[in-house]
């Protein structure tokens, strides 16, 4: 893995300098969300490139079961047990912090089937990947499609006390969105995910897995919440509650959000 690691810093130098769009909403995430120097600003956008360029190939690495060095610790994996004890699954809100694919294959411990759910154009050959080499480690595919066919998916695997995991902080042109201040600009999420959340009776617990070194992996989740669709937890307010751990994930992993459009707009 370090010939590739060591080559992806050429690769990572590539995007950094060419890369035009997609470092503009970077820089303007790192110099006017977060508030960094342009220095820092500048250091921090080539080690966003980087981190995402590992991303990609530890994701391969641990999916396709190849021999590796990394180490992993957790916090609040004991609510995704009670998540599971508690016989109705659960549903579990992550957004494109970190490596979240990682996460969602470590969770083959838990005795339980883990369901991911991405979008039908999002990545369609790394889709068909996963399909192929997950399928057999305890996790399956969901994908959300113009009809509501993923929504019966969803509720059969919730129905047979399995995971179901989205990202939260992304929507295709069209789709509902709901409004929130995150970084100190307003932003749009989508509804989707919020909507579900109040309405499936089921246990939610906010997600993230971040790299900390070159070979070590921290997996957060919280203390997981039933939420009811009444007035006092709508959908405005669990997207209040994850907008709020999504920013503290943010703020302690800055160079790990991949996110390159304008979010803001």
């Amino acid at each position: 893995m370090l010939p590739a690691y060591i080559l992806l810093l050429f690769v990572a130098a590539y995007y950094f300098l060419f890369s035009r769009t997609s470092s503009r909403h970077i820089w303007y995430y790192l110099r006017h969300r977060l508030g960094f120097s342009a220095t820092k600003s500048l250091v921090s956008l080539y080690q966003n490139y980087y981190w995402f360029g590992q991303a990609l190939i530890d994701r391969i690495v641990m999916m396709a079961g190849i021999p590796n060095r990394f180490t992993f610790n957790f916090d609040g994996e004991q609510y995704l047990h009670e998540m599971v004890a508690g016989g109705k699954g659960g549903l579990l809100l992550s957004a494109h912090v970190g490596n979240w694919e990682i996460a969602g294959h470590l969770l083959k411990r838990l005795n339980t089937r883990i369901n991911i759910v991405m979008f039908d154009g999002e990545h369609q050959q790394l889709k068909q990947y996963l399909e192929n080499t997950t399928g057999r480690r305890n996790a399956n595919i969901i994908v959300i499609r113009d009809n509501i066919s993923h929504i019966y998916e969803i509720m059969e695997a919730l129905n047979n006390n399995e995971l179901v995991c989205m990202h939260s902080d992304r929507f295709l042109p069209g789709n509902k969105t709901l409004p929130a201040e995150f970084l100190g600009k307003y932003a749009h999420f989508p509804q989707g995910p919020f909507a579900l959340a109040t309405r499936l009776n089921v246990p939610v617990t906010f997600v993230f897995a971040l790299k900390e070194s070159l070979f070590h992996y921290h997996f957060f989740a919280t203390k997981s919440v039933v939420y009811r669709d009444e007035p006092h937890t709508s959908s405005e307010k669990v997207l209040e509650a994850f907008v709020k751990a999504m920013t503290e994930k943010v703020k302690l992993y800055p160079t790990q959000w991949y996110n390159y459009y304008d979010f803001w707009k």
